[in-house]
């Protein structure tokens, strides 16, 4: 190893080594886990002041989804030989991002749809509402907004998920708000 790595890198963090290739998975999936559990702490704390949640509740999951995202990324790019992959990888990116959309067009579309549910506030945690969908009425109180399905509760307890791109692709009747703005 040369004297421009820095300091930290050598030894047990070294990325050209099997055991600084665990090592490093491990502490940064550690630094991940724990910005994850503080964003779930700070949601915790702010939902004590909020009587609408729906929002808050999507965002946290959607910031947990990034940093574990950013964590790997970020291993990705301090390992020589995944870097050396993702080069590779990037050289047929047209080809893979083709594929991998038209494989997750379903995934995209619901998280895309549950951010225009949050945004729009068609419906939000605790409403009571009818969806009018193709295969029929469902009649329900809104339980969760997640980021590619909504949970709602029927008339006789049974969680129901719905995927948001049927929640916003369906005429939806708002039976009761619980919360106004």
């Amino acid at each position: 190893m040369d004297h421009s790595t820095p300091h930290l890198l050598r030894g047990w963090l070294d990325p050209q080594s099997p055991a600084g290739v665990v090592l490093l998975a491990v502490l940064l999936f550690a630094l991940a886990s724990t910005v994850v559990l503080l964003i779930r702490r700070g949601t915790r704390r702010v939902e004590r002041h909020l009587s609408d949640t729906t929002a808050l509740g999507f965002v946290s999951a959607f910031a947990q989804m990034l940093t574990y995202l950013f964590g790997f990324v970020l291993y990705a790019h301090l390992v020589p030989e995944l870097r050396a992959l993702g080069t590779a990888l990037l050289a047929g990116v047209s080809v893979i991002s083709v594929v991998v959309g038209v494989a997750a067009q379903g995934t995209l579309g619901n998280l895309v749809s549950g951010f225009s549910l949050v945004l729009s506030r068609t419906v939000r945690v605790g409403d009571t509402v009818e969806l009018g969908t193709s295969v029929g009425t469902i009649s329900a109180r809104v339980k969760s907004i997640a980021l590619g399905y909504t949970v709602m509760v029927d008339a006789q307890g049974r969680d129901v998920v719905v995927p948001n791109s049927i929640v916003m692709g369906s005429s939806i009747t708002l039976l009761s708000r619980t919360h106004e703005p």
